[in-house]
């Protein structure tokens, strides 16, 4: 895979599946533009990738679309950048809910819509992430499910809207990965021993397992590939092992 003579922007470069992702690309010949609201990791990442950054929070419309209405031409833009509210619905105020669809949902629509305005003349690839909790039940995962699944009905029909533009929208539904958003179940052992039987491989994810298909995604070797949801999941949105 060789992203030679391309360019793209990874929104949320500093997490663990954003940065996994720009590691992915440079090393494949990419040319990258660094989004985030922390400027000193992503500081840190642009020096070590050499890359552009720009500090802006997608969840801000106002300031996310000033911020990115500059980088162009671009081949393709990723928004890794989200929550992860485990609670249920009962124990959830209104300010927690908002706060993450706010994160999940309304962030990844100001992505595509920058996108779909920098690519409209020529093309290119927007992929957003869900989650296998947007696919399926999971307990106390009320908030973050919610703005999930949106994620989904949001790909679908960006998919349609941009296809005559030769715009492809994708998105990938990761199970439990281990970064640090996931910290508060992964640096437990009782619960990621829980969680890991919960996906058919036994494990939970890597950061670069995601990467990997984001990547693929935005391969224009795979430019006939749209409105697709890529579960990275170990099996957790779709498959039930066999009781051990």
């Amino acid at each position: 895979m060789s992203f030679t003579n391309t360019r793209f922007v990874i929104v949320g470069a500093s997490g663990g599946i954003g940065s996994a992702l720009a590691r992915r690309l440079k090393d494949a010949g990419a040319d990258l533009a660094l989004v985030g609201r922390s400027s000193e990791k992503l500081a840190v990442l642009a020096a070590e990738l050499g890359a552009s950054l720009v500090v802006a929070d997608a969840s801000d419309s106002a300031s996310f679309d000033a911020a990115i209405t500059n980088l162009g031409p671009i081949n393709g833009i990723v928004n890794c950048a989200g929550s992860f509210l485990l609670k249920p619905g009962h124990l959830t105020t209104d300010a927690e809910w908002a706060a993450s669809l706010q994160a999940n949902l309304t962030a990844a629509f100001h992505v595509v819509r920058a996108g779909a305005r920098l690519m409209m003349q020529t093309g290119g690839s927007i992929v957003l992430c869900s989650s296998a909790a947007g696919r399926i039940g999971l307990a106390n995962h009320e908030a973050v499910a919610a703005g999930k699944a949106g994620v989904i009905g949001l790909t679908l029909s960006a998919a349609a809207t941009y296809a005559a533009r030769n715009i492809r929208v994708n998105c990938v539904a990761p199970g439990l990965v281990d970064t640090a958003l996931t910290a508060r179940i992964t640096s437990n052992e009782a619960s990621v021993k829980a969680s890991a039987a919960m996906h058919a491989l036994g494990r939970i994810g890597k950061p670069e397992q995601v990467a990997s298909a984001i990547a693929w995604l935005l391969d224009p070797d795979n430019d006939w590939v749209t409105g697709q949801v890529v579960g990275v999941d170990g099996g957790l949105g779709s498959v039930r092992s066999a009781i051990k």
